[in-house]
């Protein structure tokens, strides 16, 4: 009796294994690594939205400096820095996102090749 379990149990196994060897060889690294490429073009494309745009800063330091040679340039208006409070919080839940969305595709990527290697 354990003579046929044993024979049978071997002959699945390597079945089993040959079937997710495969799966997590072509499939499953390439779709991670693929998301994870695609994710992380995504977070470098929204990252200046985090910060202040630096050239609203230069425009308002050369507008204050034009005015202080000048006076009667802006005679309306007086010139100040513009004022930022920070990014939206649209944009920080979605770079949230992202950022998690990065995280589960490596570690599955990881997960695979760890698999595979097993």
């Amino acid at each position: 009796f354990w003579d046929v379990y044993d024979q049978e149990a071997e002959e699945f196994d390597k079945s089993f294994v040959e079937k997710y060897l495969s799966d997590l060889d072509n499939k499953r690294i390439f779709q991670a690594g693929l998301f994870s490429a695609v994710s992380a073009t995504f977070l470098g494309t929204m990252l200046p939205n985090l910060s202040l745009d630096p050239g609203d800063t230069t425009n308002a330091l050369l507008m204050m400096i034009y005015h202080q040679l000048n006076n009667t340039a802006f005679p309306e208006q007086v010139p100040s820095l513009p004022s930022w409070d920070g990014p939206l919080w649209i944009i920080i839940w979605t770079q949230t996102l992202l950022y998690a969305s990065l995280s589960a595709s490596l570690l599955a990527a990881l997960g695979a090749v760890l698999g595979k290697q097993w």
